[in-house]
């Protein structure tokens, strides 16, 4: 099944803005305790709601695409967290042991 549709409905800035959020989320220690499986939907109405002003400030109409795009691209930012916390992790890594060797 070819996915490359949905493609077309991520957008950028909702996509940083729900990065940003669920990688909070994860490290801040009192938002821990909130449970992994709620972040996806977390994010998919983060990224519906803030479709609604980025449609608008681009003289665009919300519909129901606009709204969907928004979900979807949340719901992307999730994917895209695992694979930054990975990065960042590895990167961390990589600082210690330099450290370490010196």
């Amino acid at each position: 099944m070819d996915m490359g549709f949905l493609t077309e409905y991520c957008v950028p800035v909702i996509l940083a803005a729900c990065l940003v959020v669920s990688y909070c989320i994860r490290r801040i220690r009192w938002l821990s305790r909130l449970s992994d499986q709620y972040i996806p939907a977390l994010m998919a109405v983060l990224g519906l709601f803030l479709s609604i002003p980025v449609t608008l400030g681009s003289g665009g109409e919300v519909t129901v695409q606009s709204l969907v795009g928004g979900a979807v691209t949340g719901l992307a930012s999730t994917g895209m967290r695992q694979i930054f916390e990975i990065f960042i992790e590895k990167k961390e890594a990589n600082h210690e042991t330099k450290g370490q060797d010196s």
